[in-house]
């Protein structure tokens, strides 16, 4: 067996790991979710997913940089995301959705879980297939990349579970808002949200590799700048951030391709203006 980069590798069990404690946090969610250690434990699960995110982008940067990526290495990454950002989120999004007694509605959901799962498995089979460890062909992805998919479902964990804080935080903001339509928004969100980012991932979208253009490359002092910005304000807003983040993402590229679609479709966008003074041959 070939030589294993240490570094690299601890980083994707980290990923893994973080997935797992994250499952444990939404096992000891309650069945009506209404207390405030139920808060405390979407809140963790949520950012636990993030964490796991972050175990991701650290693996595959440090291996590129320290050469040390191999096929052993993308393998294992997928054996981790699938936990992280498969289970996981169709665990947690069971516990986000509607909390009525009746079994076609929890029929629905088990089935919306079980195709998120689905969905998640088949993207990183596919992207397993045409990966290669050399970075630049790393720099579209088809499909909406499974991390992106989980952090959608994580960030309504964490508003979930992090409002209350939030409330008294910014008051004066959300005075109208009740804690109750949070929950309740989030409950319909939840499904309708988790069945909308699976069929992304299996889609034909084209998705930039945002952190592979944030790290890839020599970068300027402004460039930098930029970078610290965000993460500045993405800290000042920790609980709408993910929200914000994540969600944006998954849509912006297929209402992006939609449009462009739709632009060489007709005929008339692309054809140059007619000048009715000019003279008409015969």
């Amino acid at each position: 067996m070939k030589k294993i980069a240490v570094l690299p590798t601890l980083l994707t069990l980290g990923n893994g790991i973080c997935g797992f404690v994250a499952i444990t946090f939404i096992s000891k969610v309650s069945a009506d979710g209404a207390g405030a250690e139920d808060n405390i434990n979407f809140t963790f699960a949520g950012w636990f997913i993030v964490f796991a995110m972050i175990f991701d982008v650290l693996d595959g940067y440090v291996a590129r940089i320290s050469n040390t990526a191999s096929d052993f290495g993308g393998e294992l990454d997928s054996l981790c995301d699938v936990v992280s950002f498969g289970v996981t989120p169709a665990f947690l999004m069971l516990k986000l959705g509607p909390r009525e007694t009746n079994e076609f509605l929890h029929m629905m959901l088990g089935g919306i879980a079980a195709l998120y799962f689905s969905c998640t498995a088949l993207r990183l089979a596919r992207f397993n297939v045409g990966n290669d460890t050399d970075a630049s062909s790393h720099k579209r992805f088809q499909g909406l990349p499974s991390p992106g998919a989980a952090g959608c479902i994580a960030a309504l964990a964490i508003v979930r579970g992090e409002f209350a804080t939030l409330q008294n935080n910014l008051s004066r903001i959300y005075v109208a808002i009740e804690q109750d339509t949070i929950v309740r928004a989030v409950e319909i969100m939840a499904p309708i949200g988790a069945l909308i980012v699976a069929l992304l991932m299996v889609s034909n979208v084209p998705y930039p590799h945002i952190t592979g253009k944030i790290f890839r490359g020599k970068k300027r002092v402004s460039h930098v700048i930029q970078v610290l910005l965000a993460g500045f304000i993405l800290v000042s807003f920790r609980s709408l951030a993910p929200l914000l983040v994540f969600w944006v993402y998954a849509f912006i590229f297929p209402l992006r391709s939609l449009i462009a679609q739709n632009l060489r479709s007709d005929p008339a966008a692309g054809a140059p203006p007619v000048d009715e003074h000019a003279p008409h041959k015969l």
